[in-house]
């Protein structure tokens, strides 16, 4: 899977988040390799997940959902460009799924990672319009390619983080075979 590039339509819209989008678009045409510093809460909120935790919710957005706006990569965390007032709704829908501040606990399961969720008032780093390597550490997974991209809501990525939470940890009813257990086909025993 190569990087995906940001088109002109989705660079104008990304640039719409920032106080001066004549500047940042400026910035672009001359450095396109430039990651930028843009705030959330108006255009768009940002929900950050540990990058295969993330990874596990873009897939089932995409395999069992809606799609997915924008994704991004950035320092082993996927960034979920979401519907702005999403970084204060989901949170609290979080809490009621029994998440909690420390990710979901029982004692099968262990711990999911917990989700950042960033909304007014917060500011993210998004990658390069024209990304200078293949498979950076800093990438577009789903480029901004309109100037208008759907964006998923609150429950649309509680949905999808919690089919995430159980694709993770597979649960059996079964207990685990003993390895060195001899085991005899008697299916052909008369």
């Amino acid at each position: 899977m190569s990087s995906a590039c940001v088109t002109a339509d989705g660079a104008v819209w990304l640039a719409s988040a920032g106080t001066y989008p004549r500047s940042t678009l400026a910035l672009w045409d001359e450095r396109p390799q430039a990651p930028v510093v843009l705030p959330c809460g108006s255009v768009f909120d940002i929900v950050s997940a540990p990058a295969m935790f993330g990874r596990l919710m873009l897939d089932r957005l995409w395999s069992e959902g809606p799609g997915s706006g924008p994704v991004a990569v950035f320092r082993g965390r996927m960034l979920l460009f979401a519907a702005p007032g999403t970084a204060q709704r989901l949170p609290s829908l979080l809490e009621w799924e029994e998440w909690g501040a420390h990710g979901r606990r029982d004692g099968r399961t262990g711990s999911v990672p917990p989700l950042l969720c960033h909304g007014t008032g917060d500011a993210v780093t998004v990658p390069a319009l024209a990304p200078e390597r293949e498979q950076g550490p800093t990438r577009w997974v789903v480029a901004p390619d309109c100037r208008h991209p759907w964006l998923p809501g609150p429950e649309v990525l509680l949905w999808a983080a919690v089919r995430a939470a159980r694709a993770a940890v597979r649960i059996s009813i079964f207990p685990p075979q003993d390895q060195d257990a001899k085991v005899y086909d008697v299916s052909r025993r008369r």
